[in-house]
């Protein structure tokens, strides 16, 4: 039965998405759209500059800044940001940066009901799914709800050109991930396959460009819009293998994001491939394989190979792989903690899958 015939439910793209150059003047209007009037703008502390500045372009709409967003999104921040909203009156938040800030973005809106207006940095791609990971006391849980969703997206080319070039290769394999693990997720359906496709084929055209030439404005262009498709793809899919890993490796173990996905991608891709042939789009962009053309991709872009090299010790992998199948979740391929303890190890020591 193919997968047409087997049937599918594509439930349409909510979020509001603005795309180009100089998009970040219109923030305000953004706001203002809808129906709020006084947004609390959040930043990590290295972007707390650049948080300020927005706040002072949004003139009466800004409620202030809250620059103390963190990776993996500690729930003692959360609170700490919660308070800041509520004392300085806010009703919605502006969430200016990667991962780290646009996640405390959606952990204020599931406590508060506030509107979110995004305003993404990197490539990592949170801003266009419903999924929220917290971690709080050496774990990292993560939950799904429609309302977790920011209601607007603005991307900005121009924010993007000064984006050094280990972040915009990690946050861009990072994205990757999103649009594979939506191609052989549970409820794919063909939308969302053909944005993923054509994701990472941007990824793939424009990544080795900017990296050559950081401020080629067409490249930027071409990896930003790629960064939406992967980001809605797993925005309208079923998280699995992959990012359970990341989840367990980041929230248990510290270790930096971007950085982890873009390590374990190779891996848990080409290990999923051997058991689909939803994945037969990703060999040929990558020329005939997945994980070792994955593995190959990122080499050639100066990407981190070893999971060793974040700070991961071998024997950490075994308490790795248990955190790992504690809970089931849907995978293509089945597996144990056998399986994850040797996939982990050859991430470890970066190793080119075969």
């Amino acid at each position: 039965m193919s997968a047409l015939e087997g049937g599918f439910v594509f439930p349409g793209i909510s979020t509001r998405v603005v795309f180009g150059s100089g998009t970040l003047a219109g923030v305000a209007a953004e706001v203002q759209r809808l129906g709020r009037h006084r947004a609390l703008v959040l930043s990590t502390p290295g972007q707390a500059e650049d948080a300020e500045a927005l706040a002072a372009a949004l003139g009466d709409v800004s409620a202030g800044v809250f620059a103390e967003a963190e990776m993996h999104t500690p729930v003692a921040v959360t609170e700490r940001a919660v308070a800041a909203y509520r004392a300085a009156g806010a009703d919605c938040v502006v969430a200016l940066g990667g991962g780290s800030t646009i996640g405390l973005g959606k952990a204020i809106v599931t406590r508060t009901g506030a509107d979110h207006v995004a305003v993404p940095t990197t490539y990592a791609g949170s801003e266009m799914t419903d999924i929220l990971g917290e971690t709080e006391g050496g774990y990292k849980t993560t939950r799904r709800d429609a309302s977790i969703r920011p209601e607007t997206v603005v991307y900005d080319v121009d924010l993007t050109l000064g984006l050094p070039t280990a972040m915009t290769v990690n946050s861009a394999l990072n994205a990757i991930a999103h649009g594979i693990e939506a191609l052989y997720a549970p409820d794919a359906n063909p939308v969302v396959g053909m944005m993923a496709h054509d994701g990472v084929r941007a990824f793939r055209d424009g990544l080795p460009r900017v990296v050559e030439s950081a401020d080629d404005r067409v490249a930027r262009a071409e990896v930003l819009y790629g960064a939406w498709l992967c980001s809605t793809a797993l925005g309208y899919t079923t998280m699995s293998l992959h990012h359970k890993l990341a989840h367990v490796l980041g929230g248990s173990f510290g270790l930096p994001h971007a950085e982890t996905h873009a390590i374990l991608l190779p891996h848990t891709a080409g290990f999923n491939a051997a058991a689909t042939d939803r994945l037969g789009g990703i060999a040929r962009i990558f020329g005939g394989s997945v994980g070792g053309g994955l593995w190959d991709f990122a080499q050639t872009l100066g990407a981190p190979l070893r999971l060793a090299d974040l700070g991961l010790t071998e024997a950490d992998l075994d308490r790795a792989a248990g955190i790992a199948v504690q809970n089931s979740y849907a995978n293509p391929r089945p597996f144990g903690e056998d399986d994850i303890r040797a996939l982990l190890q050859a991430a470890w020591e970066g190793a080119r899958p075969e």
